[in-house]
């Protein structure tokens, strides 16, 4: 994993949800991490990772995810079994 997608990965964590991050960098992410993203109706996207899917919005009005969307991606991502904690393991392996 890149320096970037994980330090994205260490953000999405974080708590309080960031409010500055960029739908294209979770997009990004999630290919790097191997899910496939579906359009769906409107600005949903269908995510599937790991055996888990999950419906995600696309900001409107601006690039910059919610915190309620990253809220929703921190839980998808954890149900998936992805988290900054593994990758680092896999890191000092």
């Amino acid at each position: 994993m890149s320096h970037k997608h994980l330090a994205l990965l260490r953000t999405i964590f974080q708590d309080p949800p960031p409010a500055n991050v960029h739908w294209r960098e979770v997009e990004s992410l999630l290919n790097h991490l191997g899910a496939t993203i579906e359009p769906s109706h409107g600005a949903r996207f269908k995510v599937s990772l790991n055996k888990i899917s999950d419906f995600l919005h696309h900001p409107h009005h601006s690039s910059d995810c919610s915190r309620d969307l990253i809220k929703q991606l921190r839980e998808f991502l954890a149900h998936a079994g992805v988290s900054p904690s593994a990758y680092e393991a896999d890191k000092g392996e």
